[in-house]
């Protein structure tokens, strides 16, 4: 596989800011790629949408349970990217009471489609969305990508046997 390295984007976030009062106390900041992946041992799930039944019970929640296995081959962050926006991403976080993977919008695709798993989801109703892939980030080089089989616009299926925490985990061990 030959290496390649990760896209150069800028993310839309939101991040608590103390010196805001009321029930919303966040602000926009703009992340870059290199802020997430520089210098860093970095994992990325990502997955078609927020809140959607296999990426709340078993995708994501994966690798929540096993941080600290992960944390123990080195890894630095685990980040949950979805085509979605920050607002979203956050509520879903909260309802899954994600605590040690961090979210990362990715709400107009543009990491997605440079990735090459945008794809279309039009057949649900969801527009365009990111394929499910799990991938090993060194220092901005992709070191091992996991991507569902049947990468596909409209796919009839929600392939999930190869992103999952378990595999990554095997791989790192390996």
């Amino acid at each position: 596989m030959s290496m390649q390295t990760i896209p150069n984007v800028t993310f839309k976030t939101r991040v608590r800011d103390a010196s805001i009062t009321g029930d919303n106390p966040f602000r926009w900041q703009d992340v870059t790629s290199d802020d997430i992946f520089k210098g860093k041992n970095v994992i990325i799930v990502a997955l078609p949408g927020a809140f959607t039944p296999t990426c709340s019970s078993t995708h994501l929640p994966g690798y929540e349970a096993k941080f600290e296995e992960f944390k123990a081959q080195g890894i630095d962050d685990i980040y949950c990217l979805s085509v979605n926006d920050a607002f979203t991403m956050y509520q879903w976080s909260q309802r899954l009471e994600v605590s040690n993977i961090k979210m990362l919008p990715d709400g107009n695709g543009d990491f997605t489609r440079l990735m090459g798993m945008l794809v279309k989801k039009d057949n649900l109703g969801f527009g365009s969305r990111s394929w499910r892939y799990s991938m090993h980030v060194v220092d901005g080089e992709i070191k091992a990508q996991f991507v569902e089989p049947g990468l596909m616009d409209n796919c009839p299926e929600d392939p999930f046997e190869v992103s999952d925490a378990g595999t990554m985990l095997a791989y790192l061990k390996g």
